[in-house]
């Protein structure tokens, strides 16, 4: 199954926004979802801190700074083909 990883903080307007968009296109397509609060762990504060959020799709960087359902159900399209 497919994993999207988003790396963000709380607090972050565009990582809420990212959420959303992911919630709309997890409703249309299966796939595993992994939330990472990188306030929580230096050494991610340090790799992603001023571009969450941060979107791995089976852990290649997809995204950043902003996400939209339609980019990342295009993503996964290619990813599932």
């Amino acid at each position: 199954m497919t994993v999207v990883t988003l790396y963000g903080k709380p607090g972050c307007c565009l990582c809420d926004e990212a959420k959303e968009a992911i919630r709309t296109v997890r409703l249309e397509q299966e796939f595993e979802l992994q939330e990472v609060d990188v306030s929580l762990d230096p050494a991610l504060h340090s790799r992603y801190g001023e571009r969450i959020p941060v979107v791995e799709i089976d852990g290649e960087e997809a995204f950043e700074l902003h996400l939209d359902a339609a980019s990342l159900r295009e993503r996964l399209d290619t990813v599932a083909s």
